[in-house]
């Protein structure tokens, strides 16, 4: 095992934490942090299948357009706590903040389960969109600073991918609970955000042996701790796996406070300007792409294809499968293949199933099992797309500013994307016109292509590079040309 990293010549942290092998620790990690997603696919799943039990009198007699609102509001809710506990996370240390946005997650979803009304329950919505995008922030952060870099594109991937596990969870919890002969529609959405509220509890247990990131620690000059946790880490390793190999290349990362929001301005729009532009176009298109259909998607099943209220969970589970599947299978190639060339080609060909899917929607030639099985198809690429663009954010950018530039990218992102969105197609499934629910799609469609053109141009080959590579720290000294990647893509 490799000792004493942090002298005046640099850290050999960084080095070390890449050149681990894939571990039982990883794992811990994954699930522990990757958790996040699932329960964010469990809520909005959650929504998306109750949606049509919502509008009845007997449960909260939701319009279609407040069942719209309230998916907006939670979109609303994630923006605002992904910049608010985004800037703490990179002030006060990833673990911290993805304790205190978990708690956040659970108390809210607890409350759902308790509203008498649409007031009540859009709240507590917006409560739980606001843990949500907290998460987004602290997690993403986290999980690329304690992953090595040969696989952290197909972990990242992988773990955003989740979301529909989430998904499939919250449609399976939906059908059962809905029943007649176990709960019914009255008190069976309620028990939903019960259950997940206690899933979010357990979660929090396991979450608090998950160390602070030593990156994080380097770099407000907590040498000392950063150097703990490594050595624990490769005492773990080695006891499992044997001998490590040597951690060669050394950082300094300064000892500087967290950057003003003036500066974070400049790095985003001065230094990396076209990773700025490539991020933006990337999260606003996946973010109205995703919202758009999944939080209408029962509305369209019960309005359009007369699919009984209790049964909407039973068509979420092949689009679920699609979505799961996409990450997994093509993620390796993400970090094989390239980010820049896999990136492009998982957006455009997105773009193209749904506009074809749009189309036949448009001509009634899909029913509501044909319609599923479209979506699982689009949706196979269109999820490893959108988790290509979280993994975009939280790598190409330095490390001090790195979770408030998730927060940033998410907020605008999902802000202009996810909230007009839901509202939107409400709005549009409330006419019954089928064609004008296919100009919605058109729309999505046309973002996600724009966005993956403008990728294969400008984005970044992170793909197998240090996180310090491919940004430099804003304090950063090394024996090598820190400032190389700024003037490449200045050139």
């Amino acid at each position: 095992m490799q000792q004493q990293s942090t002298t005046p010549a640099g850290t050999d942290i960084p080095a070390r934490l890449d050149r681990l092998p894939w571990s039982r620790w990883h794992w811990r990690v994954v699930i522990a942090l990757g958790v996040a997603w699932v329960l964010d696919g469990l809520e909005v799943t959650l929504v998306g299948s109750i949606g049509g039990v919502l509008e009845r009198p007997d449960t909260l007699g939701l319009s279609a357009a407040q069942i719209g609102w309230s998916g907006s509001l939670y979109v609303g809710g994630a923006v605002i706590g992904a910049l608010l506990f985004g800037r703490l996370t990179d002030r006060l240390g990833r673990k911290k903040l993805f304790l205190i946005t978990l708690a956040v997650y659970a108390l809210a979803t607890l409350a759902t389960a308790f509203s008498p009304d649409f007031a009540f329950f859009a709240l507590c919505r917006f409560l739980t969109g606001l843990g949500i995008g907290g998460e987004y922030a602290a997690i993403n952060s986290a999980i690329d600073e304690l992953i090595p870099a040969r696989v952290r594109g197909r972990v990242n991937l992988a773990i955003n991918g989740s979301f529909w596990v989430g998904a499939a969870l919250g449609a399976g919890l939906s059908l059962w609970l809905l029943d007649p002969g176990v709960l019914g529609p009255v008190w069976g959405w309620r028990a939903g955000f019960g259950l997940g509220a206690l899933l979010a509890v357990a979660i929090l247990l396991v979450r608090r042996n998950v160390p602070e990131s030593p990156r994080w620690l380097m770099a407000h000059g907590r040498a000392e701790e950063a150097e703990l946790i490594v050595a624990g880490i490769e005492a773990e390793i080695v006891a499992q796996q044997g001998a490590l190999p040597s951690a060669p290349g050394r950082v300094h990362y300064g000892d500087r406070a967290s950057p003003g929001w003036r500066e974070v301005a400049q790095v985003l729009l001065s230094r990396y300007p076209q990773r700025s532009m490539v991020a933006l176009a990337l999260m606003i298109s996946q973010a109205f792409f995703y919202n758009a259909i999944f939080f209408t998607y029962a509305l369209v099943l019960t309005r359009f294809h007369g699919v009984a209220e209790g049964k909407v969970a039973l068509y979420i589970f092949p689009f679920a499968l699609g979505n799961v599947l996409g990450p997994l299978l093509l993620g390796p190639l993400f970090d094989h293949v390239g980010r820049r060339r896999m990136i492009a080609l998982t957006y455009v060909l997105s773009g193209v199933g749904l506009a074809l899917t749009g189309w036949a929607f448009m001509q009634g030639w899909l029913d509501a099992r044909s319609q599923a099985l479209c979506w699982s198809a689009v949706f196979f690429l269109a999820s490893a797309a959108a988790s290509s663009a979280y993994l975009t954010v939280s790598e190409v950018f330095p490390l001090e500013m790195r979770a408030i530039a998730i927060a940033i990218f998410y907020a605008v992102g999902t802000g202009a994307g996810g909230f007009v969105a839901p509202v939107l197609f409400g709005a549009l499934i409330e006419t019954g016109n089928r064609g004008a629910v296919a100009i919605g799609y058109a729309i999505g469609a046309a973002l996600v292509i724009v966005a993956g053109l403008l990728a294969l141009r400008w984005a970044v080959d992170a793909e197998r590079r240090p996180l310090e590579d491919v940004a430099p720290p804003l304090g950063l000294h090394t024996d090598g040309d820190a400032s190389a990647i700024t003037r490449q893509e200045r050139a």
